[in-house]
């Protein structure tokens, strides 16, 4: 059976509105970047450096959000195919350790309504982490420029729960993770788990730290030993996330 155009507006597909020629049919769509609780509320790295932040830096730009059919795997081969997409231009500087409880709001945009299933951002350099690195009697204040030039093409939102349903009239958010614990490690986790086994932990950047180099991204690749270098880079390009769900990566030249 047809419908007309205009009964289609009113049809739920899932809970949803169809979108066929809906163009009324909007919402607003909300972009946050999270760091979680590692960053906003400190923690213990593999090697057992209590870390503190004041500031943790992020520059976003072109962060698109896509109705993908069918839907993208970041894990596959596939390209992402989208019925809908919204871009928010940007570049958008945001603290992530700002708040002691809640990820940070990027922007708002006007969108179609629909299901918002794949998310996609740049990441510009640098990616700046200050605070203070505290072990026994030891305190290191720190400023560390990362630099991480990827973008980001991620999947469905995985959490506690679904993101991205945008109804008529209503408001969704879509949220960019930032997953510094795999940088430093995780005391709260066994040494073997392979999060600590990738992680970097705090010791090598400790005379960075002293010697107040760090604050410019080359100086990392001058001061870290080659091989601590090469797989600081393997960390940055996995530090993006959503929720736990996972995201394909793209190195920029």
């Amino acid at each position: 059976m047809k419908f007309p155009k205009s009964t289609l507006c009113l049809i739920g597909i899932a809970g949803l509105a169809a979108l066929t020629g809906c163009s009324s049919a909007q919402g607003t769509l909300s972009i946050y970047a999270n760091g979680e609780d590692f960053v906003r509320q400190g923690f213990v790295t593999k090697d057992g450096w209590q870390i503190d932040f004041d500031n943790v830096y992020v520059t976003l730009d072109q962060i698109q959000a896509y109705q993908s059919d069918p839907p993208f795997d970041p894990d596959s081969g596939d390209a992402l195919y989208a019925s809908e997409t919204v871009t928010l231009d940007g570049p958008y500087t945001v603290d992530l350790a700002a708040s002691d409880s809640d990820p940070e709001l990027v922007d708002s945009i006007t969108a179609p309504a629909g299901r918002y299933n794949a998310l996609s951002w740049e990441l510009q350099s640098p990616v700046v982490l200050a605070g203070t690195a505290t072990k026994g009697d030891e305190e290191v204040p720190f400023e560390l420029s990362l630099e991480a030039d990827l973008t980001s093409v991620c999947g469905d939102f995985i959490g506690d729960a679904r993101k991205g349903i945008l109804e008529a009239g209503g408001d969704a958010d879509l949220e960019a993770t930032f997953h510094f614990d795999h940088l430093f490690g995780d005391a709260g986790l066994e040494a073997s788990d392979s999060l600590n086994q990738g992680a970097l932990g705090f010791a090598p950047f400790v005379a960075i730290a002293k010697d107040n180099a760090g604050a410019e991204p080359a100086a990392l690749k001058q001061e870290l030993a080659p091989a601590d270098y090469q797989r600081l880079g393997k960390i940055l390009t996995g530090l993006g996330h959503v929720g736990e769900g996972h995201c394909r990566v793209e190195t920029e030249s």
